[in-house]
């Protein structure tokens, strides 16, 4: 196998990279979620904490994508990690 195959990477990726590339999938489906549905707080809730202002939703979106670009550029040091691995295992 050739060096950096995804195969030969895949068997070497930690449980922390799928989990964080897991996270980081779940926040992006998050944000969407919350920039197509703005109202899910105050339905899901029964509360209007924002009155109908949007802001609290926006927060949500804003704190959504932060936690996503965190997450995943942390599972691109493990995808790294696991590619420098697979590299020296197979020279």
């Amino acid at each position: 196998m050739s060096e950096g195959r995804p195969s030969s990477i895949g068997r070497r990726l930690s449980g922390r990279f799928w989990v964080e590339a897991g996270l980081g999938l779940a926040n992006t489906v998050f944000a969407l979620l919350t920039l197509a549905w703005r109202d899910w707080v105050e339905i899901v809730f029964k509360v209007d904490p924002d009155h109908h202002s949007g802001s609290l939703e926006w927060i949500i979106v804003a704190v959504a994508v932060a936690v996503t670009v965190i997450t995943f550029a942390a599972a691109r040091i493990e995808w790294r990690k696991a590619a420098t691995a697979s590299g020296a295992a197979s020279a």
